[in-house]
């Protein structure tokens, strides 16, 4: 059953037409096929155009009428009941507390916190698009290690076959050696399953038709920078979290939409204050008439001027108040917001720490548990070993070379995540933010 569902899964494979790409081609197609993306694009535009229009509420206010009458009964001709008119006028807000101001600053916050937005939603495309390239890799690395203890395990299953012909070993060792070739067989297709997940997430966030194959991580590219960060001492640690810290408070998206929505409390406090204070506008109006048997004739010009004085204070102190709650409340979660932040920077920092460390570890670990499965193959070849001791050396280093493998692509994940705390958009710039260039 798992080897059908294996081939059924790979069928869908074989027609399609692979594509090798690099990280930053899927970086560039993962935003460009990006319909949340484009979703913020258009939500900008959306207040841009809000922002125009208020402004238009402040110009000259046109209006153009017109009107036609006739008479069905009484003792006038027709031609004498005819009438017909035009009118034209102009109204003009002479005043009207100072909110148009504070409406134009509030529409400019709106504006700033949809990019707000829309550059989270950048960072967070970014990190999907790294999240599908390194989980592709993994599970081609990890693909790769199944395989190879796969080959380890046929061989062990075929000197187990010769020795027990021989009498060398008991039925049961034989069973055992079958049941690690079977066992590594069923991690082996559970490879290719994840292999082929994998690839189709990277196909869906980049839009392409066939399958992406990612160019390989060439790890010695990050030697220097995992070996420094190892070293890192806890006053180490502090002055690379204040410079990380020091690029969110400047860059990340989160924070500044939290300080731009305190902004507009308080201006929505000033706006609510806005209230107490008269308004006055003016309007001018004119008009051509048309009856018989006057013909044509000009309407009176007439200008108003009008004000309103608002009376009902507590209305108006009510609603104050709860603006000025609200601004209380956005001040409270830009704090939030901040601490957070600082918490969540610091700790994934503290992750690239131990990452590094558990880069290098691993890499030893794996180098040898290697050297160890071989030496165990060497003595079991020349009898000087059980097949049972040759299991356990083949299992540690399958499991050796897993750990460096996911060690690996872990610290690079961790730094996709500091990238976008920090609102980081060069990889170089973060590379010399950490190691303090």
């Amino acid at each position: 059953m798992g080897k059908l569902m294996v081939v059924m899964l790979l069928i869908p494979a074989l027609f399609c037409r692979a594509e090798i790409v690099d990280l930053e081609r899927v970086r560039s197609l993962a935003l460009a096929n990006s319909r949340s993306l484009a979703r913020y694009d258009l939500l900008t535009e959306s207040a841009l155009l809000d922002e125009k229009s208020q402004r238009y509420d402040n110009l000259p206010s046109l209006s153009l009428g017109a009107s036609a009458s006739m008479n069905l009964w009484g003792d006038q001709s027709l031609q004498d009941s005819l009438g017909a008119g035009v009118s034209f006028g102009v109204s003009q807000k002479l005043w009207d507390g100072g909110k148009a101001s504070v409406l134009k600053a509030i529409n400019s916050i709106a504006v700033e916190i949809t990019r707000k937005d829309a550059r989270a939603e950048y960072f967070a495309v970014l990190d999907s698009a790294d999240t599908a390239y390194y989980g592709t890799l993994e599970a081609a690395a990890a693909l790769d290690a199944a395989v190879s203890n796969l080959e380890a395990a046929v061989l062990a299953l075929s000197m187990a076959e010769i020795r027990l012909e021989s009498g060398m070993i008991s039925y049961g060792d034989y069973l055992q050696a079958l049941a690690e070739k079977e066992a590594r067989e069923t991690t082996r297709n559970q490879g290719k399953r994840d292999l082929i997940i994998n690839t189709a997430k990277l196909r869906n966030i980049t839009g392409l038709e066939g399958n992406p194959e990612p160019l390989a991580i060439n790890f010695e590219h990050y030697g220097d920078l995992i070996s420094r960060i190892s070293l890192f001492s806890e006053a180490d640690i502090d002055a690379r979290g204040d410079a990380l810290w020091k690029a969110a408070l400047a860059n990340n998206p989160s924070l500044a939409k939290a300080a731009l929505n305190s902004r507009r409390t308080e201006q929505s406090v000033t706006l609510a204050n806005r209230d107490y204070f008269p308004s006055l506008s003016a309007s001018l109006s004119t008009g051509l008439n048309y009856s018989w048997p006057d013909r044509f004739t000009a309407g009176s010009g007439r200008v108003t001027i009008s004000g309103n004085i608002p009376l009902d204070f507590w209305v108006t102190g009510a609603n104050v108040e709860k603006k000025r709650i609200a601004q209380n409340e956005a001040a409270l979660a830009y704090r939030d917001t901040e601490v957070s932040l600082n918490i969540e920077i610091r700790t994934a920092l503290l992750d690239c720490v131990a990452q590094a460390d558990s880069v290098l570890s691993s890499r030893r670990a794996d180098e040898y548990a290697q050297k160890n499965y071989e030496h165990n193959l060497e003595l079991y070849r020349l009898s000087q070993n059980s097949l049972a001791a040759l299991s356990d050396a083949a299992a540690l280093a399958g499991s050796s070379r897993t750990q460096r493998i996911r060690a690996q692509y872990g610290f690079l994940s961790c730094l996709s995540r500091l990238r976008s705390l920090g609102g980081i958009s060069e990889d170089s710039d973060l590379r010399a933010l950490l190691l303090g260039a």
